[in-house]
């Protein structure tokens, strides 16, 4: 009997509810993993990129931007970035094939002498699966030249032309970036600052403008496109902006070998202690506030800014701590001209008197009895001539070119503490000069206001003691005393140009106020130049030349210790000025240290080289050489006509 065949299995309606069930639990699935993979790549896709992007080793570069230069008002570079190479090894490249292993060793010997065999083999070894092996760092381009040469070399001729000479060199390639160059050293230090890794400014120029300076980097991508070909995208790097300064190299030069040949004509050979606690100067244009040099006499090599070993012995730099080594550095660093404030001392004459004309207080006709001293508020305050009985009977203009105390104190009670205190303000006292530098100190608390201001306050700032400046601040508020009482705003720079030389920004002076009038200016002109002519500052007079200036000596606290800081303030020509000289020496290395003629000194010895640089000509005339027209005239015996015709000859010859 044949066996009956099996019916199929029905597609019951069970089985359909259990498919349908399976189909939409994929289809969820499917669902979940798209709303997932759009959720990461939404919230999570750059994090994930950076992972790719910095597992990708050299194929991914950053393309450094190279640092903006720094140049002088001449166009000469004072700070520049240079480019220096990194010797990167792809140990992973290296080791793919043994024939490209040897070569390799080989050239890498061959062209950098203080790479070793030995050296190679360990990183080859130790880092077999590393993209990125840094075997040295910041080499010049001419260190890498040869390498290069020997890696790219071609035939140029025969069946091989067009190959590599040496096509199992493999895995080496050169990171390139810059570093900060001072190709002058420490000229200007002060002035331009130095910078840090990561380009960072630390002090000066290099602070104030380290946004301007800075560019931004750009990048190299490889990838392997849909046909697993090699390719690269490239986002070209935004350099950095260049300054052009208002320093001259030639002054700032001139300053710091001045300063230093000071230095070492006061150095104490006993205890090899410099000419100066500290030495500085700030020569600029009062005509728009544009510093032509800047320096004290605590100078450092910018190419090499953390050396303290011109200052300290090895055994006390081993000695110091982190903390204190920093602070002797900060020491070093720090500009005096614009971070150290002091007494001015008679500098500040002038302000007192120009504020008397301006406010009416003074006709300067006025006469004044110096006996030596003044009793104000219960103190008995000295003037420089007390020692002696006085200087007598002074006129205004006499005060200034004595330098009498006694005279000033009496002129200041005329004037009264509240237009005293407002004027003092608007010479810019207490206030910063808003000078494109960092670290700029503040003055407001060690100058009184009038309501603080004692009788005795207002006695002894008539004659500036008691109440404190930087350089910065005096040199600008003298600044508008002789150029007709203009304030200009101190500054350094006045351009910023594209890396290739284009104009971006022309900075324009800026004038903030008008502190006196014109008239008051010549008025004061006049007794500034009486004071070099013949009075307390005639040291520093430059025959031939017109020039006015004050000197300064300030007595440091605690009085009668014996410390001082001296100073001269001058200008030239008198009816034009067009360059400023300030020196401060504080505590100079001498027994007497009350000594403004160790500043007029060096201020004349500063003018005399500057006034031919600057093309400032002789416009009086020279009382040495009429001396010697006279001693010649007598020794050939010239007739008086004869005498006066060469005496005619030589006037000529002056003014033209």
């Amino acid at each position: 009997m044949a066996k009956r065949k099996k019916k199929p299995k029905k597609f019951t309606k069970a089985m359909k509810k259990k498919l349908l069930v399976v189909f939409m639990l994929v289809v969820l699935m499917l669902i979940v993993l798209v709303v997932r993979l759009f959720y990461i790549r939404y919230t999570k896709g750059d994090e994930y990129e950076k992972r790719v992007l910095s597992q990708q080793g050299y194929e991914s570069q950053t393309i450094p931007y190279q640092r903006g230069d720094i140049l002088d008002s001449q166009g000469t570079i004072l700070a520049t970035s240079v480019d220096v190479y990194n010797v990167i090894l792809d140990c992973k490249l290296i080791n793919e094939d043994e024939k490209y292993i040897e070569p390799t060793i080989s050239a890498l010997v061959q062209c950098f002498p203080d790479v070793t065999e030995e050296e190679v083999r360990v990183a080859l070894t130790e880092k077999a699966d590393s993209r990125y092996f840094v075997l040295r760092k910041k080499l010049p381009y001419e260190e890498i030249q040869g390498f290069e040469q020997m890696q790219n070399e071609v035939y140029t001729e025969g069946k091989n032309k067009g190959d590599k000479v040496n096509p199992n060199i493999q895995g080496v390639w050169f990171e390139k970036e810059y570093v900060r160059e001072y190709p002058y050293n420490s000229l200007a230090c002060k002035v331009l600052g130095f910078t840090t890794s990561g380009n960072v400014g630390i002090g000066g120029i290099e602070d104030y403008y380290n946004d301007t300076l800075n560019g931004i980097n750009g990048r190299q991508y490889g990838y392997l496109n849909t046909d697993n070909n090699f390719e690269k995208t490239i986002k070209e790097p935004v350099n950095g902006q260049s300054l052009v300064t208002t320093i001259d190299m030639n002054i700032q030069t001139i300053v710091e070998q001045k300063i230093a040949a000071f230095n070492a004509a006061h150095a104490n050979e006993a205890t090899e202690g410099p000419g100066s606690q500290n030495t500085a100067v700030i020569v600029m244009n009062p005509q728009n506030g544009e510093i032509l040099a800047m320096a004290d006499s605590k100078g450092y090599d910018l190419n090499n800014a953390w050396d303290l070993s011109a200052y300290y012995t090895p055994e006390e730099i081993a000695a110091m701590d982190e903390q204190t080594t920093l602070d002797n550095l900060n020491g070093i660093w720090q500009n005096f001209c614009t971070t150290y404030t002091y007494e001015p001392g008679s500098t500040a004459k002038p302000f007192t008197v120009a504020t008397g004309l301006e406010t009416g207080k003074l006709t300067g006709d006025e006469t004044y009895f110096c006996d030596g001293y003044q009793e104000v508020g219960g103190h008995t305050i000295k003037c420089v001539a007390h020692s002696h009985g006085g200087h007598g009977v002074e006129t205004v203009e006499k005060a200034i070119m004595n330098s009498c105390n006694d005279a000033l104190m009496q002129m200041a009670d005329a004037i009264g503490k509240e237009e005293f205190s407002k004027y003092q303000k608007i010479f810019n006292f207490g206030l910063k000069t808003g000078i494109d530098l960092p670290g700029e100190a503040r003055t407001d608390s060690l100058v009184k206001s009038a309501e603080e201001m004692g009788s005795a306050d207002l006695a002894t700032y008539s004659f500036g003691q008691n109440f404190n400046v930087t350089m910065i601040q005096l040199a600008s508020g003298f600044s508008s005393i002789i150029n007709g009482g203009n304030y200009y705003q101190p500054h350094l720079v006045k351009k910023i140009v594209d890396d290739n030389g284009n104009t971006v920004q022309t900075i324009e002076p800026v004038l903030l106020k008008q502190t006196i009038s014109k008239q008051t200016s010549d008025t004061v002109k006049g007794y500034l130049y009486n004071t070099v002519s013949s009075g307390t500052a005639k040291s520093a007079k430059v025959e031939g030349y017109s020039m006015g200036g004050k000197t300064g000596t300030a007595e440091k606290y605690p009085r009668r210790n014996g410390k001082y800081l001296v100073s001269f303030i001058g200008f030239a020509p008198v009816e034009d000025p067009q360059v400023l000289v300030y020196v401060v020496i504080n505590e100079p290395n001498v027994e007497n240290q009350a000594q403004s003629s160790l500043a007029t000194n060096l201020a004349k010895d500063i003018f005399t080289e500057l006034f031919p640089y600057m093309n400032i000509y002789k416009d009086e005339e020279d009382p040495q050489a009429q001396e010697n027209v006279q001693s010649q005239a007598q020794a050939a015996q010239m007739t008086p006509e004869e005498q006066s015709s060469a005496q005619e000859d030589y006037t000529e010859n002056i003014f033209n």
